[in-house]
Protein backbone atom coordinates (compact mmCIF):
# COMPACT_ATOMS: atom_id res chain seq x y z
CA UNK A 1 0.00 0.00 0.00
CA UNK A 2 2.79 2.37 0.77
CA UNK A 3 5.93 2.66 -1.33
CA UNK A 4 8.63 5.31 -1.47
CA UNK A 5 7.92 7.92 -4.13
CA UNK A 6 10.96 7.91 -6.44
CA UNK A 7 9.88 11.15 -8.13
CA UNK A 8 10.46 13.17 -4.97
CA UNK A 9 13.80 13.82 -3.31
CA UNK A 10 13.76 13.50 0.52
CA UNK A 11 14.40 16.70 2.40
CA UNK A 12 17.87 17.21 3.87
CA UNK A 13 18.48 16.16 7.44
CA UNK A 14 17.54 18.82 9.99
CA UNK A 15 20.34 20.42 12.02
CA UNK A 16 21.42 18.79 15.27
CA UNK A 17 19.19 19.57 18.20
CA UNK A 18 15.86 19.41 16.36
CA UNK A 19 13.20 17.20 17.89
CA UNK A 20 12.11 15.44 14.70
CA UNK A 21 13.69 13.93 11.63
CA UNK A 22 12.39 14.34 8.07
CA UNK A 23 9.59 12.05 6.97
CA UNK A 24 10.41 10.42 3.65
CA UNK A 25 8.03 11.27 0.87
CA UNK A 26 5.63 8.38 0.41
CA UNK A 27 2.82 7.55 -1.98
CA UNK A 28 -0.29 5.56 -1.08
CA UNK A 29 -2.21 3.72 -3.80
CA UNK A 30 -4.81 0.98 -4.08
CA UNK A 31 -3.10 -2.13 -5.53
CA UNK A 32 -6.47 -3.64 -6.47
CA UNK A 33 -7.44 -0.46 -8.31
CA UNK A 34 -4.17 -0.34 -10.22
CA UNK A 35 -4.39 -4.00 -11.28
CA UNK A 36 -8.07 -3.79 -12.17
CA UNK A 37 -7.62 -0.56 -14.10
CA UNK A 38 -4.71 -1.95 -16.10
CA UNK A 39 -6.78 -5.01 -17.07
CA UNK A 40 -9.82 -2.95 -18.09
CA UNK A 41 -7.69 -0.56 -20.15
CA UNK A 42 -6.03 -3.51 -21.89
CA UNK A 43 -9.42 -5.03 -22.78
CA UNK A 44 -10.82 -1.70 -24.02
CA UNK A 45 -7.73 -1.06 -26.13
CA UNK A 46 -7.80 -4.57 -27.61
CA UNK A 47 -11.50 -4.44 -28.54
CA UNK A 48 -11.38 -0.90 -29.94
CA UNK A 49 -8.19 -1.41 -31.96
CA UNK A 50 -9.62 -4.63 -33.38
CA UNK A 51 -12.79 -2.75 -34.38
CA UNK A 52 -10.73 -0.01 -36.04
CA UNK A 53 -8.68 -2.53 -38.03
CA UNK A 54 -11.42 -4.88 -39.22
CA UNK A 55 -14.55 -2.71 -38.88
CA UNK A 56 -16.44 -1.15 -41.75
CA UNK A 57 -18.52 1.97 -42.19
CA UNK A 58 -18.95 3.92 -38.98
CA UNK A 59 -17.57 1.13 -36.79
CA UNK A 60 -13.95 2.38 -36.71
CA UNK A 61 -15.10 5.88 -35.78
CA UNK A 62 -17.38 4.54 -33.05
CA UNK A 63 -14.49 2.47 -31.71
CA UNK A 64 -12.16 5.49 -31.65
CA UNK A 65 -14.78 7.62 -29.91
CA UNK A 66 -15.40 4.88 -27.36
CA UNK A 67 -11.68 4.53 -26.65
CA UNK A 68 -11.33 8.32 -26.36
CA UNK A 69 -14.17 8.40 -23.83
CA UNK A 70 -13.51 5.25 -21.79
CA UNK A 71 -9.71 5.48 -21.67
CA UNK A 72 -9.48 8.68 -19.57
CA UNK A 73 -12.46 7.68 -17.40
CA UNK A 74 -11.03 4.25 -16.50
CA UNK A 75 -7.58 5.73 -15.94
CA UNK A 76 -8.99 8.49 -13.71
CA UNK A 77 -10.87 6.15 -11.39
CA UNK A 78 -8.33 3.31 -11.17
CA UNK A 79 -4.72 4.24 -11.97
CA UNK A 80 -4.72 7.97 -11.18
CA UNK A 81 -5.78 8.10 -7.49
CA UNK A 82 -2.85 8.50 -5.09
CA UNK A 83 -1.98 10.25 -1.84
CA UNK A 84 1.49 11.81 -1.63
CA UNK A 85 2.73 12.57 1.88
CA UNK A 86 5.75 14.42 3.27
CA UNK A 87 6.71 16.67 6.18
CA UNK A 88 4.87 19.64 4.67
CA UNK A 89 1.46 18.11 3.99
CA UNK A 90 -0.72 15.99 1.72
CA UNK A 91 -1.09 15.99 -2.03
CA UNK A 92 -4.33 14.14 -2.81
CA UNK A 93 -4.74 13.06 -6.42
CA UNK A 94 -8.37 12.08 -6.90
CA UNK A 95 -10.00 11.08 -10.23
CA UNK A 96 -10.84 14.62 -11.35
CA UNK A 97 -9.00 16.88 -8.90
CA UNK A 98 -5.61 17.49 -7.33
CA UNK A 99 -5.79 18.83 -3.78
CA UNK A 100 -2.75 20.14 -1.88
CA UNK A 101 -3.27 20.46 1.88
CA UNK A 102 -0.49 21.75 4.18
CA UNK A 103 -0.57 19.99 7.57
CA UNK A 104 -1.42 23.31 9.23
CA UNK A 105 -4.68 23.44 7.24
CA UNK A 106 -5.74 19.85 8.01
CA UNK A 107 -8.39 19.68 10.75
CA UNK A 108 -8.83 15.91 10.88
CA UNK A 109 -8.52 12.61 9.03
CA UNK A 110 -11.72 10.57 9.24
CA UNK A 111 -12.46 6.91 8.60
CA UNK A 112 -16.01 5.66 8.18
CA UNK A 113 -17.57 4.27 5.03
CA UNK A 114 -14.78 6.17 3.25
CA UNK A 115 -11.48 7.75 4.27
CA UNK A 116 -11.56 11.55 4.20
CA UNK A 117 -9.41 14.56 5.07
CA UNK A 118 -11.13 17.67 6.43
CA UNK A 119 -9.54 21.12 6.20
CA UNK A 120 -9.95 23.99 8.67
CA UNK A 121 -12.88 25.42 6.71
CA UNK A 122 -14.81 22.16 7.11
CA UNK A 123 -14.45 21.06 3.48
CA UNK A 124 -14.12 17.30 3.10
CA UNK A 125 -11.99 15.57 0.47
CA UNK A 126 -12.32 11.85 -0.10
CA UNK A 127 -9.12 9.82 -0.32
CA UNK A 128 -9.85 7.66 -3.37
CA UNK A 129 -6.45 5.97 -3.12
CA UNK A 130 -7.33 4.60 0.35
CA UNK A 131 -10.68 2.85 -0.07
CA UNK A 132 -12.33 1.36 3.00
CA UNK A 133 -12.61 -2.44 2.94
CA UNK A 134 -15.24 -3.84 5.31
CA UNK A 135 -14.01 -7.34 4.44
CA UNK A 136 -10.44 -6.48 5.48
CA UNK A 137 -11.67 -4.97 8.73
CA UNK A 138 -13.73 -8.08 9.50
CA UNK A 139 -10.76 -10.32 8.75
CA UNK A 140 -8.51 -8.31 11.10
CA UNK A 141 -11.18 -8.47 13.82
CA UNK A 142 -11.45 -12.27 13.46
CA UNK A 143 -7.67 -12.65 13.71
CA UNK A 144 -7.64 -10.53 16.86
CA UNK A 145 -10.41 -12.65 18.38
CA UNK A 146 -8.51 -15.88 17.64
CA UNK A 147 -5.31 -14.46 19.14
CA UNK A 148 -7.20 -13.31 22.24
CA UNK A 149 -8.73 -16.78 22.71
CA UNK A 150 -5.28 -18.36 22.31
CA UNK A 151 -3.83 -16.02 24.93
CA UNK A 152 -6.70 -16.86 27.30
CA UNK A 153 -6.06 -20.59 26.88
CA UNK A 154 -2.36 -20.05 27.57
CA UNK A 155 -3.16 -18.13 30.76
CA UNK A 156 -5.52 -20.88 31.91
CA UNK A 157 -2.94 -23.63 31.32
CA UNK A 158 -0.26 -21.61 33.06
CA UNK A 159 -2.50 -21.25 36.10
CA UNK A 160 -3.26 -24.99 36.20
CA UNK A 161 0.30 -26.17 35.61
CA UNK A 162 -0.83 -28.12 32.52
CA UNK A 163 0.25 -31.50 31.18
CA UNK A 164 3.25 -32.15 28.93
CA UNK A 165 1.08 -32.08 25.82
CA UNK A 166 -0.98 -29.19 27.13
CA UNK A 167 2.21 -27.30 27.90
CA UNK A 168 3.36 -27.59 24.29
CA UNK A 169 0.04 -26.33 23.00
CA UNK A 170 0.03 -23.63 25.64
CA UNK A 171 3.40 -22.40 24.42
CA UNK A 172 1.93 -21.84 20.97
CA UNK A 173 -1.05 -20.05 22.49
CA UNK A 174 1.29 -17.95 24.61
CA UNK A 175 3.22 -16.97 21.49
CA UNK A 176 0.02 -15.84 19.80
CA UNK A 177 -0.93 -13.80 22.84
CA UNK A 178 2.53 -12.24 23.07
CA UNK A 179 2.40 -11.28 19.38
CA UNK A 180 -0.98 -9.61 19.92
CA UNK A 181 0.35 -7.69 22.92
CA UNK A 182 3.48 -6.58 21.07
CA UNK A 183 1.86 -5.55 17.78
CA UNK A 184 -1.44 -4.33 19.15
CA UNK A 185 -4.81 -5.05 17.53
CA UNK A 186 -4.63 -5.99 13.88
CA UNK A 187 -5.77 -3.32 11.46
CA UNK A 188 -6.88 -3.34 7.84
CA UNK A 189 -4.21 -2.03 5.48
CA UNK A 190 -5.96 1.23 4.68
CA UNK A 191 -6.72 1.77 8.37
CA UNK A 192 -3.01 1.40 9.16
CA UNK A 193 -2.25 3.97 6.46
CA UNK A 194 -4.74 6.39 8.02
CA UNK A 195 -3.10 5.83 11.43
CA UNK A 196 0.25 6.82 9.91
CA UNK A 197 -1.27 9.97 8.42
CA UNK A 198 -2.87 10.95 11.73
CA UNK A 199 0.39 10.44 13.60
CA UNK A 200 2.32 12.60 11.14
CA UNK A 201 -0.42 15.25 11.22
CA UNK A 202 -0.22 15.47 15.02
CA UNK A 203 3.54 15.92 14.86
CA UNK A 204 3.67 18.45 12.05
CA UNK A 205 0.52 20.58 12.15
CA UNK A 206 2.06 23.30 14.32
CA UNK A 207 5.38 23.61 12.48
CA UNK A 208 6.13 26.89 10.64
CA UNK A 209 6.81 25.13 7.33
CA UNK A 210 3.41 23.42 7.27
CA UNK A 211 1.27 26.55 7.01
CA UNK A 212 -0.24 27.80 3.78
CA UNK A 213 -3.38 27.65 1.68
CA UNK A 214 -5.34 24.67 0.42
CA UNK A 215 -5.22 24.53 -3.38
CA UNK A 216 -7.53 22.57 -5.66
CA UNK A 217 -6.92 22.03 -9.38
CA UNK A 218 -9.28 20.26 -11.77
CA UNK A 219 -7.74 17.54 -13.95
CA UNK A 220 -8.57 19.05 -17.33
CA UNK A 221 -6.17 16.62 -18.98
CA UNK A 222 -8.67 13.90 -17.99
CA UNK A 223 -11.90 15.85 -18.41
CA UNK A 224 -11.20 17.30 -21.87
CA UNK A 225 -10.61 14.03 -23.81
CA UNK A 226 -13.46 12.26 -21.97
CA UNK A 227 -15.89 15.06 -22.90
CA UNK A 228 -14.60 15.08 -26.48
CA UNK A 229 -15.13 11.33 -26.74
CA UNK A 230 -18.64 11.59 -25.30
CA UNK A 231 -19.57 14.37 -27.74
CA UNK A 232 -18.17 12.41 -30.68
CA UNK A 233 -20.13 9.32 -29.62
CA UNK A 234 -23.30 11.38 -29.39
CA UNK A 235 -22.77 12.87 -32.83
CA UNK A 236 -22.07 9.49 -34.42
CA UNK A 237 -25.14 7.90 -32.83
CA UNK A 238 -27.23 10.91 -33.82
CA UNK A 239 -26.14 10.60 -37.44
CA UNK A 240 -26.84 6.89 -37.48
Amino acid sequence: MTTPDPSRVPEPTKPAGTATTPYKDRVYRSPAGVVGGALVLAIVAWLCIDAVVVGEGRTPWLALATMLFLGPVVFAYTLRPAVFVNDDGLRVRNPLRLIVLPWGQVASLRSGFSNEVVDDSGTKYQLWALPVSVRARSKAARQDARAARAAARADARAGQGGSLRGGAVGAADLGAGAALAADGPRRAETDRAMDELRELHERRQGEPGTQGEVTVRWAYEIIAPAVAGAVLLGVLWGLG
